[in-house]
């Protein structure tokens, strides 16, 4: 499945770039375009939550919560009707969504954080347009395999890496009253996932990151948004004053969640995924043809 109509903006944009640049500088300029395309989804929602915060007034009819809420299932939409996601890839990404949604509601009951304004759409005072925060992440990680041709190896056993986004996701709930898991999941990550690079072709060149790398990179990213969303007062943490950045644990909760988003995706996209490592006539042969 591909992108209406983005192989050929694709490998017009790459030849642009490779007739003015050297061969890294072009896939560098074409590897921050092509991330920026993946989290179309999550870049959309955060310009609509700053929007709202600047524009929004309370006599209005229609909530800023709701208003975000209906955004997110328009935009949910469109992705759908334009085939930037598929069917399949938006299944897996409600499941996440279900999943976050859950985590929401405990811990808004715990006291974690508190949304400040209200709505129609909630459900034990958690907005609905929460559970597309996490949705989001998902259809990060679906869009970014794809528009990468992205491939894992080695891959650990899938059963394991299950195993260890269910622990993860547990300890979200269960450090309440059991003792935070926390360090020992962040070493089970390195462990597990160690050895596992993403190959990755921003143009027609393969490229490699380490899993580790590519998560810890991607939750600062997340921890900026986490930022955007309690400057705006979207939502707060407990104790959070107007101008507090968000902790730094926020940042390493990113980092474990997105283990849990990653493997979920992974149910629909098993076919990225290497038991052993890639040999260079394999690498080759995983270039998109758009491109070569």
């Amino acid at each position: 499945m591909k992108d209406r109509g983005t192989p050929a903006l694709e490998r017009r944009l790459g030849d642009w770039a490779r007739a003015r640049m050297s061969r890294h500088t072009a896939a560098f300029v074409m590897f921050v375009l092509k991330q920026g395309w993946a989290a179309l989804f999550g870049g959309l929602f955060l310009i609509a939550i700053v929007l709202t915060r600047a524009i929004w007034q309370p006599d209005w009819a229609l909530s800023r919560y709701d208003a975000l809420f209906l955004f997110a299932v328009l935009t949910q939409a469109v992705f759908l009707w334009l085939r930037l996601e598929d069917w399949a890839e938006a299944k897996v990404i409600a499941l996440f969504h279900l999943t976050g949604t859950a985590m929401e509601v405990f811990k808004l009951a715990q006291g974690s954080w508190d949304y400040p304004e209200s709505g129609i759409f909630e459900i034990a005072g958690v907005p609905l347009f929460s559970g597309f925060m996490y949705a989001s992440v998902g259809s990060y990680m679906a869009r970014v395999i794809r528009i990468f041709h992205m491939r894992f190896a080695p891959y650990p056993p899938f059963w394991a890496t299950v195993l260890l986004a269910v622990a993860i996701y547990a300890n979200f709930f269960t450090h309440h009253w059991l003792p935070d898991m926390r360090l020992g999941l962040f070493a089970a990550t390195v462990l597990l996932f160690g050895r596992t690079r993403i190959w990755f072709f921003p143009g027609d060149h393969a490229y490699w990151m380490p899993l580790p790398l590519a998560a810890f990179l991607s939750a600062f990213f997340l921890w900026i948004a986490e930022n955007v969303g309690t400057l705006t007062r979207t939502w707060v943490y407990a104790g959070q004053g107007h101008f507090d950045l968000v902790t730094w644990g926020k940042f390493g909760s990113w980092y474990l969640l997105l283990y849990v988003s990653f493997t979920t995706v992974t149910l629909v996209m098993r076919g990225a995924l290497h038991r052993t490592p890639l040999d260079a006539g394999q690498i080759s042969s995983l270039a998109p043809k758009t491109l070569s």
